[in-house]
């Protein structure tokens, strides 16, 4: 028997459907039941049984689901066809429309006690908030989602975990990223639930929490076994998130013509699901690939092309991520001052709690800039600044290097003692390969 109404309730909706279509008890009932049963049903004593239902429905002319349930007719395949559309709206890049969407249709959901499609909505507006940079409303739309979804088997789970955890992420919280994702993949490796669409989404987004921290092995362990998982998912958009998470690492590695590669393989899965934001992403780190390989006009045409994208679709803290890059770009092509003007500009919209990573970063390169025009006083007080945001969120590797810059501005300018304590703090937080402060990695699932 499935999910229904209480009698009492049930009963009073046979009652008025009947009264609507001018029926007598014994009119209804006929030729299977008698009106007595009739009677009893609609004052609520007796739970009818699917067969009864289904002869009730039949007779009153409306589907089981809806004498049942309450709800009407093809009401959830409604649903899921404009969920589908607001996923299509967000995917372009439409995030306030998406909102809009996303909104009527949790409340058409909560409504009718839809628990899926409830979950399913609070995803959306999560992601929504995770595109316009609020963190913290995108964190509590996918705790609600996690909790109407307390009674589901973990792998259903997994999407609000997942979005819990990019939201830590993003703001700086690099710890508590990892740890969400490594327990829900250890629960699911213990439990059996080896559900590859769900662990594909764990590993890859592990992998740039990973990086931050200088735990680059780990993080190439978790692209080998997204790899693995991928010929075993359904989900397009899927792989291609994982191509372009699994790129970093090669990009770790000196791999850089397999970076690129691995970008391509995302681009085009983007381009045919037409995901502009996700594409937008795809350009991003193909600039970054191209700068690491000191190709600095093509990476300043690639980030170009990716800020262009993204501010069009208002992903403010994207945009700004993707603004300190191209700085960094500028800076190395000699374009200081263009370079420093960005960095100011962007640090208004960072913050430790709102990218804390890039906003280290654009301090660090303000730093470089200054030391380039001899303002020793002010490049020591952005890397001072960088090293508050760096320890904040624990990324151990970004903050090795910037304990070395510190320190020979400090020794430059005659402070031994001063740069001594900075090369030491660098020293402190290097990361061992391939370890974080959580233990034994992840175990690798069954391919």
């Amino acid at each position: 028997m499935g999910e229904r109404d209480e009698p009492r309730t049930i009963g009073r909706r046979v009652q008025q459907l009947r009264v609507q279509r001018g029926l007598t008890q014994r009119q209804l009932a006929e030729p299977v039941y008698t009106p007595a049963y009739i009677s009893t049903l609609e004052a609520g004593r007796v739970r009818p049984s699917d067969e009864a239902l289904r002869h009730l429905a039949d007779r009153l002319g409306v589907a089981f689901e809806e004498l049942a349930t309450g709800r009407p007719a093809r009401l959830v395949t409604e649903l899921h066809l404009r969920l589908t559309e607001a996923q299509r709206t967000l995917a372009v890049g439409e995030a306030e429309a998406a909102v809009e969407q996303y909104a009527g249709l949790l409340a058409e959901a909560e409504e009718h006690q839809l628990v899926e499609e409830q979950a399913a909505a609070l995803l959306g507006l999560g992601e929504c908030a995770l595109e316009t940079g609020e963190l913290a409303g995108g964190r509590q739309y996918f705790e609600r989602a996690e909790a109407r979804l307390a009674d589901a088997p973990l792998p259903a789970r997994v999407p609000a975990l997942r979005g819990r955890a990019v939201s830590h992420y993003l703001a700086g919280e690099l710890r508590y990223a990892v740890y969400l994702l490594e327990s829900t993949i250890d629960e699911l490796n213990r439990g059996g639930l080896h559900d590859p669409d769900a662990l594909l989404l764990l590993y890859a987004s592990a992998i740039g929490p990973y990086m931050d921290m200088g735990a680059h092995a780990r993080a190439a362990q978790a692209a080998e076994f997204a790899l693995a998982l991928a010929p075993q998912s359904g989900d397009p958009a899927l792989v291609a998130r994982m191509h372009r998470s699994v790129a970093r690492t090669l990009l770790a590695e000196g791999r850089l013509a397999e970076a690129d590669a691995s970008l391509a393989k995302a681009a085009e899965l983007y381009r045919g699901l037409q995901l502009r934001t996700e594409l937008a992403n795809c350009h991003w780190m193909r600039g970054y690939v191209y700068a690491q390989n000191g190709e600095l006009e093509r990476a300043e045409g690639e980030l170009r092309e990716a800020l262009s994208m993204l501010s069009a679709k208002r992903a403010s803290l994207y945009s700004s991520q993707v603004t300190v890059e191209l700085a960094d770009v500028l800076h190395r092509r000699g374009s200081s001052a263009e370079a420093a003007a960005l960095l100011e500009d962007v640090l208004g919209g960072l913050s430790p709690e709102r990218g804390a990573v890039h906003a280290a970063a654009a301090h660090r390169l303000l730093g470089i800039i200054a030391e380039d025009a001899r303002d020793a006083e002010r490049a020591e007080e952005h890397y001072v600044r960088a090293m508050s945001l760096l320890e904040r969120a624990g990324a151990a590797g970004d903050l090795a290097d910037l304990c070395r810059l510190l320190g020979d501005l400090l020794r430059r300018t005659g402070r031994v003692e001063a740069a001594l304590d900075a090369y030491r703090t660098g020293l402190g937080h290097r990361t061992a390969p391939g370890t974080t402060t959580l233990g034994p990695a992840p175990a690798q699932p069954p391919v």
